[in-house]
């Protein structure tokens, strides 16, 4: 006799074998190449287009905990395109910012309303807005324009987009990476 769930179990144990080929290969993937694109979120992020940067750095901290890569390299790498990026989003900003937003009538009549406000309080806490902008999501990916359009001075912008972009390199590298050596023995354990 022949089993009417025989076809079922072979198309289930089919497609569960694809599924561990192509996770095996997006794993391999993000681990040849992780790096470079924990850096291209990252920038693209701070440059102000809402990617999930912040999700790639805890992602390749986690590898690095699994041994994959090294986690100061990781830090160093999420750094640097922070700081990139936000600069790409400061001269952006900076040079267009304006025009663009009152380019649309749309975004003209927000941008009438809230440049005003937006400027005078970029030149009382825009130090500050750009620190702790890195480490809110909205903030991380608008700071940067902000503070080019309201002509935050550069070296005040660098100086303080630098030190949020280490610090928070650094703060989610390591809580990410010690929270996934956590999570991962407490698996192992159970």
């Amino acid at each position: 006799t022949v089993s009417l769930g025989t076809p079922t179990c072979i198309a289930r144990d089919a497609i569960a074998s694809a599924g561990r080929r192509l996770g095996g290969q997006v794993t391999q993937l993000l681990i040849d190449y992780g790096l470079v694109l924990l850096f291209v979120l990252v920038a693209i992020e701070s440059a102000g287009i809402p990617v999930p940067g912040e999700t790639g750095l805890v992602t390749a901290a986690f590898l690095a905990h699994q041994g994959h890569y090294s986690i100061v390299w990781v830090i160093v790498v999420a750094a640097a395109g922070a700081i990139a990026g936000d600069n790409v989003g400061y001269w952006l900003g900076r040079l267009g910012g304006r025009r663009l937003l009152e380019r649309w009538s749309v975004t003209r009549r927000y941008a009438e309303r809230a440049l005003p406000l937006a400027e005078r309080f970029f030149a009382k806490h825009g130090a500050k807005a750009v620190f702790l902008g890195r480490f809110v999501a909205i903030l991380r990916v608008t700071a940067a324009w902000m503070a080019g359009i309201s002509h935050m001075h550069w070296w005040l912008f660098g100086l303080w987009n630098a030190l949020g972009g280490i610090l928070w390199a650094i703060g989610i590298g390591l809580l990410a990476y010690f929270a996934g050596k956590a999570a991962g023995d407490a698996v192992g354990r159970y």
